[in-house]
């Protein structure tokens, strides 16, 4: 027996339902519903997952940047556990919403040049700027694969 949408992928579920909502709020059905907030309202829930998977992947890819231009020992431990945590976490989010798969790439796009931001500031403190930080780009196979730098 397949699983209902809502099991198989939530964020598409959000979607459809959202769209379901403003379908039947045009028809003016006589029923005592918010629907256009109600539909705002699942909309949101969906936004919220894409929000945590953008956030999880600029961390990936804070921590790859600091692992691959940071001489420091000491953290190297902790960057690549965050690293391990983070895509363990980015993997569930993709299992539960399949449809964000699509977003990867994008989410990748934008967070390099935020991770670059925050990055340069940490490696600054620490007295470690003028590091290569420009150059630096991943992929989305990078990201959320099981490649480390070396």
């Amino acid at each position: 027996m397949d699983k209902p949408l809502y099991e198989q992928d939530f964020f598409r579920w959000t979607e459809e339902q959202a769209r379901a909502l403003r379908a039947a709020a045009s028809q003016r059905l006589n029923a005592p519903l918010d629907w256009e907030n109600l539909a705002e309202e699942i909309e949101s829930l969906g936004r919220s997952d894409r929000r945590q998977l953008a956030s999880r992947v600029q961390t990936v890819i804070e921590h790859l940047m600091k692992l691959q231009l940071s001489p420091a020992e000491a953290p190297r431990r902790g960057w690549e556990a965050t690293i391990v945590r983070e895509r363990q976490i980015i993997r569930a989010l993709l299992d539960e919403s399949p449809s964000l798969r699509g977003t990867v790439a994008e989410l990748v796009a934008k967070a390099v040049p935020a991770a670059r931001d925050v990055v340069e500031t940490e490696l600054a403190q620490h007295r470690e700027a003028g590091r290569k930080l420009v150059s630096l780009t991943y992929t989305e196979e990078q990201v959320l694969g099981a490649w480390l730098p070396g």
